[in-house]
């Protein structure tokens, strides 16, 4: 399974959505594979890793984030679910719920009532060691141009996952323990 060839069916090369989701899930899936690497012990399966972190944010062209090239309907927060939906048209099960439990350090159905989130109420909080692990890659870097393919510090990310609900950083901090 090609991962990049399943994003052209819904992005064009050259577009600025494009470069963003691409070079985004390329610095994702490299930090995700050394993350696996270093937790060989625990026998994660490793093509998986490098498919799923590649496919996690195909949902976000149909978002409304114009600074990445996003001019969909829905808020970038329903980007997981969205993409959930792409992924399970494409019969890729497995990889369709890493979309949908990625977002930050996963969400609850607390977190999505407190926080009135326009995502359906269900429990989005990985589950599988390489879901966690492409979750906690996933957490080093934004869609931003300061940080697309540079790794933030432990420390930025723990300070923005403080203005969460729940106890975010304390479910990050378990998998800085878990995974070096």
């Amino acid at each position: 399974m090609d991962s990049v060839e399943i994003i052209k069916k819904y992005y064009k090369e050259n577009s600025k959505s494009y470069y963003f989701l691409t070079e985004h899930s390329k610095a994702v899936t490299e930090k995700a594979l050394k993350i696996a690497h270093n937790v060989g012990h625990l026998n994660p399966d490793l093509e998986f890793i490098e498919q799923a972190a590649m496919l996690h944010d195909i949902g976000i062209f149909l978002t409304n984030a114009p600074e990445i090239g996003c001019f969909g309907e829905r808020p970038y927060i329903c980007h997981g679910y969205l993409g959930r939906k792409i992924l399970e048209k494409e019969a890729l099960p497995k990889h369709a719920l890493v979309c949908e439990r990625h977002t930050g350090v996963g969400l609850s159905i607390q977190d999505i009532e407190k926080e009135k989130l326009p995502i359906p109420k269900r429990d989005m909080r990985p589950i599988s060691l390489e879901e966690e692990i492409i979750c906690f890659a996933d957490t080093f870097f934004s869609k931003n141009e300061e940080f697309l393919t540079k790794e933030k510090s432990i420390e930025e990310i723990r300070k923005g996952l403080m203005k969460f609900v729940g106890n975010k950083v304390k479910v990050f901090d378990a998998w800085v323990k878990k995974f070096g």
